[in-house]
């Protein structure tokens, strides 16, 4: 991708196929873990592919407290950090691997919170001087039914844009029951990266849920975003951001 820092890709939106989310527990009464893993023919963060258009294999565990507290982690395979790599400025990561926690509850009528931190990890080497990837969020969400509102804001520079402290996302999403077993999923959002002049855009989505007996679940999903070429075009001349139709299939357990 080129950008204006060393790895200034913003890596990108809920559930498996189209990036990192925290899982839920629904309304277990109880202490649990819970966890998913699966498969995606393009691993998407936030509209941008993170993968370079190739599939990625996707896995998360997660406790949820009673009181509802919960901590988790999340992985991925990645490739938009080796894709920058040249023999002069070599860069070896390949793996996302990400940590968070928080809290989330019920305020009545329909109404939920959620409050947490994430962490996103690229390990691998880097140039000496360059702006790391690894990236820290806060973010808080309201939920009212099935429509709600997200804001995460990064407490570090973000996914390696120097000097992008306090770049945020914000992230509207409809999930709505179509008939058992279906559901319609809608997302639109906006990322802002500070100080960073035409790498701010936002994406869109529009897909289907397919649930089946023993937790498996297939989805498909059209994603588009208004992100610059110019900004979100790698070193193989691909276009990051560009209009693409995502399919998963993963299994919760």
């Amino acid at each position: 991708m080129r950008r204006s820092g060393m790895f200034a890709a913003v890596a990108v939106s809920c559930c498996a196929a189209t990036g990192p989310a925290p899982l839920r527990a629904g309304d277990a009464p109880a202490s649990q873990w819970i966890g998913n893993a699966g498969v995606v023919s393009d691993y998407l963060f936030r509209g941008i592919s993170q993968t370079d258009r190739k599939p990625a294999v996707q896995a998360g565990v997660e406790f949820d407290h009673a009181d509802g507290w919960y901590v988790g982690g999340w992985g991925s395979n990645v490739s938009w950090l080796s894709d920058t790599s040249t023999p002069a400025a070599p860069v070896s990561s390949s793996v996302e691997l990400d940590l968070y926690g928080g809290w989330r509850g019920r305020l009545g009528d329909g109404w939920s919170v959620d409050l947490g931190a994430y962490r996103y990890q690229y390990p691998g080497s880097y140039p000496a001087g360059a702006t790391l990837p690894n990236t820290s969020e806060i973010y808080v969400a309201v939920a009212w039914k099935n429509l709600s509102l997200k804001y995460s804001c990064a407490l570090t520079p973000l996914f390696g844009y120097a000097d992008s402290e306090r770049s945020g996302y914000l992230d509207l999403s409809w999930n709505q029951p179509l008939a058992p077993g279906w559901q319609l999923n809608t997302h639109v959002g906006h990322q802002q990266v500070a100080n960073v002049p035409g790498a701010s855009y936002s994406d869109w989505k529009l897909g289907v849920t397919r649930s089946f007996a023993g937790n498996w679940s297939l989805a498909l999903g059209y994603y588009d975003t208004n992100a610059r070429r110019s900004v979100y075009t790698n070193a193989r001349g691909h276009y990051l951001g560009r209009t693409t139709a995502v399919l998963s299939l993963a299994r919760s357990f």
